[in-house]
């Protein structure tokens, strides 16, 4: 590997989940260079979704003498999973999501260069990749008329699809919230409910009776992350029912196979790069189940990387990729950013060109 970069970046505001509050992103970008080819990639790891940041490093550290240009000749033979091919990179990663996608986007990213292609064609391998992808805006869990004026700020500005943060007070609150943003924005604006994992089962039943009245597209995460038939019962009741923080803990497979979700919400960070997301996008599909792409609040590679593997997905729906604006600064100007509610997909070679040279 020919070359690492640590980095810190505040986030604009606090970040609450299911694992804590987040203040700052912290991470390592990666170069590979083989015969005047570059590739980038970007480790940021998430505590609860992937390895802490210290193993990430040290996992990185482990792989720092691979050789690049085998990387790349391995990224070529099989570009659906680069690091098949590459026993000595695929051991050691192997239970660190976070360094495995900045080897794995590196990999693709010279990959796609070398080639001539967009990293999202290099991943549909055959249909021609969307070049925009539609995104959806997140409001936070303020009382009702904050988060109104929320919602009717982001239509403005293009958005037709919110995503509204439930589960911090009682189920009635939540209603009247959901209530009121369906009332200010009309029927045309698709909503989306994420509890984060805060209810029992009779809540999240509770809540699934009443949102439906509300034509919310789906819920995201109402149950905790191991209650697989708790979601599966969810299903079926006028709301569809989203994992997200469950992907985490248990297998994809284990997840389709107890039927426990109409959604999932893929991240490539936590799943270990864009190859293995998009595998399981495709996955997903076979299983006549939807896949959303989401980030994990990253820095500009990364998150351009989410975006090339959401264009990959045919008819995607509207992806949680508008995270930018979550950072104070980033490491340079985004390649990706959101214009009337959707992204347009970077159409130079790899994830965004050379955008990302100028960071070593």
């Amino acid at each position: 590997m020919t070359g690492r970069r640590r980095f810190s970046l505040d986030l604009s505001r606090p970040l609450e989940t299911a694992g804590g509050t987040i203040r700052r992103r912290e991470g390592d970008l990666l170069r590979i260079e083989t015969d005047g080819v570059r590739g980038v990639g970007e480790a940021t790891p998430l505590p609860g979704w992937t390895e802490s940041l210290a193993d990430c490093r040290a996992r990185l550290d482990t792989v720092a003498r691979v050789d690049d240009a085998a990387l790349l000749d391995a990224a070529a033979t099989d570009p659906h999973d680069p690091l098949a091919r590459a026993p000595s990179l695929a051991a050691p990663l192997a239970d660190a999501p976070a360094a495995r996608h900045a080897v794995e986007c590196a990999a693709l990213d010279a990959l796609g260069r070398r080639d001539g292609r967009p990293l999202a064609a290099v991943l549909a391998d055959g249909p021609a990749p969307a070049t925009t992808v539609p995104v959806n805006a997140t409001l936070g869990d303020a009382p009702p008329a904050e988060t109104v004026s929320a919602a009717i700020e982001a239509v403005g500005a293009g958005f037709d699809c919110l995503k509204v943060k439930v589960g911090v007070g009682d189920v009635d609150r939540d209603v009247t919230r959901l209530r009121t943003v369906r009332a200010a924005v009309g029927p045309d604006v698709e909503l989306r409910a994420d509890a984060n994992a805060a209810w029992d089962r009779e809540t999240a039943r509770e809540a699934v009776e009443a949102f439906a009245a509300l034509d919310v597209a789906y819920l995201e995460q109402p149950l905790p992350s191991d209650d697989l038939s708790g979601h599966a019962a969810l299903r079926g009741r006028g709301v569809d029912v989203a994992v997200d923080e469950t992907l985490a803990t248990t297998a994809v497979e284990d997840v389709l196979d107890a039927d426990a979700a109409d959604v999932l919400i893929l991240k490539p960070m936590a799943l270990g790069g864009p190859a293995r997301a998009h595998a399981v996008a495709r996955r997903a599909l076979a299983a006549g189940v939807d896949p959303v792409v989401t980030t994990t609040v990253d820095a500009a590679s990364a998150r351009t990387a989410a975006v090339h593997v959401a264009a990959a997905i045919p008819d995607v729906r509207p992806c949680g990729l508008a995270t930018g604006d979550a950072l104070a600064a980033d490491l340079c100007p985004d390649p990706v950013p959101v214009e009337s509610g959707a992204v347009a997909v970077p159409d130079g070679p790899g994830v965004a060109g050379d955008a990302f040279d100028g960071l070593f």
